[in-house]
């Protein structure tokens, strides 16, 4: 890790002291779920996720601190909007502390996520120069701004997460290992779609539309969903949603 400033090693000494979870997948994988824990109780914040962005593929959730905010981060890509989105789009940080406040402005996500809890985002671009590699997310349960010290520690964080897939990039099928994730999971829901469109009689949108209502009503990723209509253990009916 090349990560460099007493902010820094302070980052790296608390992802290192992070104990290992059952679940925590190998490599960079799991070494960003282990950030994203430490940065939930450092911040402290009720949630993190990590989610890569880029032109040439969607959006996949590489790490969080808990399956809850695996749920909360992909309801921005269920619904098209959201502070993750904002924050990739703009290269900028995007700040939300109270989220009825900013309601009009991402209506389906704020009302979404405020029913799990969230009641303030922080979105934190991941980039160095031009290459932009994604944002880390930060949530929590009551409204109110970043202290100034919290705020250094979340873009810390960032830096930190950033310059671990840098790293990752120079060691053969780091990188690979996550983006093989985001192409099972988007082969997924591109099976479950078109399963879709021949069991309802509609049209790819629609079928895709459909889909993504399912799992918002449902309160599941969109992946999970399509993965269990494409194991078969889940048939929409017309009027599912």
């Amino acid at each position: 890790m090349t990560a460099t400033g007493d902010g820094a090693t302070a980052v790296l000494a608390l992802v290192e002291a992070e104990l290992t979870d059952a679940n925590d997948r190998p490599a960079v994988v799991g070494w960003l779920q282990r950030l994203c824990r430490a940065a939930a109780r450092e911040l402290p914040a009720n949630g993190v996720a990590i989610t890569l962005m880029s032109a040439e593929r969607e959006p996949l959730t590489a790490a969080a601190s808990s399956a809850n905010s695996v749920l909360v981060e992909e309801l921005q890509f269920t619904l098209g909007e959201g502070p993750c989105l904002e924050a990739h789009r703009t290269r900028m940080p995007v700040l939300v502390p109270d989220l009825a406040v900013i309601e009009r402005t991402w209506p389906g996500y704020a009302e979404a996520v405020y029913d799990l809890g969230v009641r303030a985002v922080f979105a934190f671009p991941m980039q160095s120069g031009a290459a932009s590699f994604g944002v880390l997310d930060v949530y929590r349960d009551s409204a109110g701004h970043l202290s100034r010290q919290e705020l250094t520690s979340a873009l810390t964080f960032a830096e930190v997460a950033m310059t671990a897939l840098v790293d990752a990039q120079q060691r053969p099928g780091q990188v690979e290992m996550v983006l093989e994730d985001a192409v099972d999971s988007r082969f997924e829901v591109y099976q479950a779609q078109g399963m879709l469109m021949v069991q309802l009689g509609v049209d790819l949108g629609v079928a895709l539309v459909r889909l993504r209502a399912y799992a918002y009503a449902d309160e599941r990723s969109l992946g999970a969903v399509a993965r269990d209509i494409v194991d078969g253990t889940l048939t929409l009916q017309e009027g599912d949603e």
